[in-house]
């Protein structure tokens, strides 16, 4: 089910509305190449979704073993429209919302 613009305007601002852990892998969440190092503390990413205190969102990820407020507070900002959908599928109009 895709997040829609009436969804959306239901989210408290600055409440994370969305969360989870994909691979990092060229098929879930490929932030960050592990230069062929196997570490399995790095092979999967956890994210976030955060409503903004406008009416903005983003999404921040970083490495499995971080809470959720870790990963709102230091992770990195998932940029790529393809990685976006995977984490929070949602129609244009949400998606035009985004702070890149």
């Amino acid at each position: 089910m895709k997040l829609t613009k009436k969804e959306f305007d239901k989210i408290e601002r600055g409440q994370i509305f969305a969360s989870g852990v994909l691979p990092n892998s060229p098929t879930g969440l490929f932030m960050t190449d592990t230069g062929g190092n196997f570490d399995l503390r790095k092979t999967h990413l956890r994210w976030i979704a955060k409503k903004g205190y406008g009416y903005d969102w983003a999404i921040f990820c970083h490495w499995d073993g971080f809470t959720e407020l870790e990963v709102a507070s230091i992770g990195d900002k998932v940029t790529s429209k393809q990685n976006i959908q995977k984490c929070v599928p949602c129609d244009d109009d949400v998606l035009n919302l985004y702070r890149y």
